[in-house]
């Protein structure tokens, strides 16, 4: 699949535009256009083949006839002849968070930087600060850009390498010698971000040259950087690496367990067996003997058995990080993670009442499609204009839909609620004659990113102590790759959130994944009750919902934490508690 490469084109397009042109709505709809494609589950390739771009909301005519071109001969002229309006390496200083189009033009015409390294540089000398409309924060924002790129480069979306390495297990699966195989590394532990693929397998009757060859030459294989008898290394079209590792049966488990990690919890584990006169490898747990004498292997076939040989009860991939899953290890005292199976609804939608491309009917058939038993439709409150955000004439018009829906047919309920701005004084952006109106309020910042902590958090937590809050969505609010969080104390909304029994979303938007992991976890041992939404968008958007559910794993959150293995019933009784 190709969707991220076009949808990086599109963005560039809106980028150049921004420099060579005042048409807003143009320099949007590439914008708007890239969004549409990276958020794609289907193929481009198949869609443009297939002449469907153009049911692709936001993918007009002009865009789609662009999008073809390009993925039929691997350029659009438009691009090119916009780059040659633009200096060679202004593109690359653009997309530093921070910095943007017209101020990297002021950077290069002033300074004559076209390089990120040269950028970086005149930051930490001081050089940024005193040109026209910069200052000393704008210089500081920029190197926190710089840091935040540096830090992701190379690395793709938890989304993205799932997808892709799902479909790579897929077509060697079809080599009917292939017993096991799986992915291993930060992949299976379900980071938010993936450097290189890591793939294990055994074959039977030692065919490894099969499954070798069937790897290397895939249709997603760029250029092979390693080919061998156990093992070959590969680059894709989009320049990610991926490792095939063949290995013996017997040693599977042990291999699962080494080369999925973390360094952290390996090192941990190989201390443990130490002390029990054990060794563990990539090859398997051995018994230590005597000098000159050879090491007995004990386990490697299962990462079950590994676990178990060194005193220690199973512990998931996904809370392999050395924090304490040793120890409760010892005691048996993992909890049963909380499973997609789990969820009975997604608590976070959009729809065409403010920035969704769907009707209220259309998200509700998806929502039946998905096997959800209810939904909560949160559409954007009066005041973010840029979303579209619904008028109280709007909401109530759009509640007398879910009603009349709720009336007509029975195979998903449907709640009313709303992601309400909070606003600079911390109070929400609908009253409470309107809010009261509503089944469910999640809370949420889209504005004054550039405050103190103490006035960010400040306002969330004075919106924490309207009785119609129910939640606080995409709680830190950063994008990754894109942007770090807002200065915030989580440790105060923590607190907030427990005194007034507040939810704390899991925004599983695979550029969110906010809230992180380890406040996850932080929440649960509070006692503080998390949700999940899928922030959708557009209807495939409500397949993120398992992406939520990985950063609750990671969290160590169990079914009980999470407000959406409730049933109906139950989490209408919940929602009034605070009323």
């Amino acid at each position: 699949m190709r969707n991220n490469e076009v949808a990086k084109l599109l963005y560039e397009i809106s980028e150049l535009l921004s420099l060579t042109e005042h048409n807003p709505f143009r320099i949007r709809a590439y914008e708007r256009a890239a969004q549409a494609v990276e958020s794609l589950t289907d193929d481009i390739d198949a869609l443009s083949a297939r002449g469907k771009l153009r049911e692709v909301p936001r993918i007009g005519e002009s865009i789609a006839e662009k999008i073809t071109e390009y993925l039929n001969t691997g350029k659009i002229e438009y691009f090119e002849d916009l780059k040659k309006l633009s200096p060679k390496g202004l593109i690359q200083i653009m997309q530093i968070p921070g910095l943007g189009p017209k101020k990297a033009k002021i950077v290069f015409d002033k300074l004559h930087i076209s390089d990120i390294d040269k950028l970086k540089k005149a930051a930490e000398e001081g050089k940024l600060k005193d040109l026209p409309g910069f200052a000393e924060k704008t210089q500081a924002n920029i190197l926190q850009g710089i840091a935040l790129k540096q830090k992701t480069r190379g690395r793709i979306l938890l989304h993205d390498a799932l997808a892709l390495s799902e479909n790579i297990i897929s077509q060697l699966k079809k080599i009917k010698e292939v017993r096991n195989i799986s992915y291993a590394g930060s992949l299976r532990r379900k980071l938010e971000t993936v450097g290189d693929i890591d793939i294990l397998c055994t074959v039977e009757n030692n065919n490894n040259s099969l499954i070798i060859e069937k790897f290397t030459h895939l249709p997603e294989v760029d250029r092979i950087i390693s080919s061998g008898e156990t093992k070959a290394s590969i680059y894709t079209d989009e320049n990610i690496q991926i490792d095939l590792r063949v290995v013996a049966p017997e040693s599977y488990g042990a291999a699962l367990q080494y080369f999925t990690g973390s360094k952290e919890h390996n090192v941990a584990l190989r201390e443990l067996a130490s002390k029990k006169d054990l060794t563990i490898n990539e090859y398997g747990v051995y018994k230590v003997k005597k000098k000159n004498t050879s090491n007995e292997l004990i386990a490697g076939k299962t990462e079950t058995e590994v676990y178990n040989s060194v005193g220690l009860q199973y512990i998931p991939p996904e809370i392999r990080e050395n924090r304490g899953e040793i120890e409760a290890a010892k005691t048996n005292s993992i909890p049963g993670l909380i499973r997609e199976k789990d969820i009975l609804g997604d608590i976070h939608l959009h729809t065409n009442y403010s920035d969704g491309a769907n009707t209220v009917e259309q998200v509700a058939e998806k929502a039946i499609e998905l096997g959800w038993e209810w939904i909560i439709i949160c559409d954007h409150s009066q005041s973010l204009k840029i979303a579209n955000g619904a008028s109280v004439k709007d909401l109530r018009k759009r509640n007398d839909e879910i009603h009349n829906y709720n009336a007509k047919y029975g195979d998903v309920h449907i709640l009313c609620g709303s992601e309400v701005d909070i606003l600079t004084d911390g109070k929400l952006d609908y009253p409470d004659e309107v809010l009261k109106e509503l089944d469910f309020i999640t809370a949420s910042i889209h504005t004054g990113f550039k405050e103190t902590e103490e006035q960010i958090t400040g306002r969330i937590l004075r919106a924490f102590e309207n009785k119609y809050v129910n939640a606080l969505s995409h709680p830190t609010g950063r994008i990754i790759r894109k942007r770090d969080s807002y200065s915030i104390s989580m440790e105060r909304v923590l607190e907030g959130a427990k005194k007034f029994g507040v939810f704390l979303e899991i925004n599983a938007f695979p550029e969110r994944l906010d809230l992180t992991d380890i406040y996850c976890k932080k929440a649960k041992e509070m006692g503080i009750k998390m949700t999940i939404g899928s922030d959708a968008h557009r209807l495939d958007h409500m397949e993120y919902i398992p992406q939520g559910v990985f950063v609750a794993q990671r969290g160590w959150l169990e079914k009980k934490d999470v407000i959406n293995t409730l049933n109906y019933h139950e989490l209408i009784k919940v929602l009034k508690k605070r009323r």
